[in-house]
This record gives C-alpha cells, structure tokens and sequence, in this order.
C-alpha cells in the first residue's frame, strides 16, 4: 500500500515525534542513573515500556511496508534518520548505564551474602564435651539470576 505525500507526511511526523519522545526518555532515565535515583527510573518503567512498544510496532510496520512513507518530503524523512540516530545513541548511553548499575547491585548482593556467610562461619567451636558446635543452621541463598 502506498500513501499520498500528505498521509506518509503525516505518518513520519508521528513516528519522528515517538522516536523523539522515547529518546528523551531514555536521556531521562539515564540522568536518574547517573544522579543516583533509580527509584524514578522505577517509577516511570510502564512510560518507557508503553513508548518502546509503540516504537517497535511503528517501526516494524514500515519496515513491513515502505510504502506507507515513500511519497514523503526528503526533509522528512531526513529529520526521521536524524532522531533515529538521535534515539541510537541515546539507547548505548543507556544500555552502558543499565549495565553499570546492575554491576554494581550485583556486586553488593554478592558482597552482603559473603559478609552474613562469613560472619555465621565464626563462633563455632568446640563445647565442654569436646564435640563441635554446630554452626548457624539458617542458609543464605544468592539468586544469581535476578
């Protein structure tokens, strides 16, 4: 299916708006990262999702059919690629972001687990009978897949 210049026009100002808008959230989210509250990254996940799911139907029904933008303004579709690459680097600066923290969180889980680990391995001992105390029965589990 083909548009007319007035409907791709129309379709690509939708989807260089969307793109710009995710980007900005992304920018958003990465701001609050490298801020130190994640808690507001938390509290604007259904946001980036719902943008990142109309970003990937949108984009995959031009993918699908290029027709739907093909008759638009070269100054358009231009401004399209320019937030599109826009949106790309956003997302590595995000992606390398996301990834920092989630080191870091993991390497606190794994830092907490082996302190109360280490700190239940001491106190055992002998008793007065000569037989070993047993030690802190209680396990200490690390998810290593969250």
């Amino acid at each position: 299916m083909t548009a007319d210049p007035t409907t791709a026009t129309a379709y690509l100002r939708r989807l260089t708006d969307l793109t710009d808008r995710l980007t900005a959230r992304l920018e958003k989210e990465t701001d609050a990262f490298a801020s130190r509250r994640p808690q507001e990254v938390a509290a604007g996940l259904a946001e980036t999702q719902e943008l990142a799911n109309a970003y990937r139907r949108e984009t995959a029904q031009v993918k699908a059919n290029p027709g739907l933008i093909a008759c638009a303004p070269a100054t358009e579709r231009t401004a399209l690629i320019r937030a599109t690459e826009a949106f790309e680097a956003a997302l590595a600066i995000h992606a390398r972001t996301v990834e920092a923290a989630r080191s870091v969180s993991e390497g606190l889980v794994r830092a907490i687990a082996q302190e109360v680990a280490s700190a239940r391995a001491l106190g055992t001992g002998y008793g007065a009978t000569g037989q070993a105390h047993s030690g802190d029965s209680r396990a200490v589990t690390l998810n290593r897949t969250a």
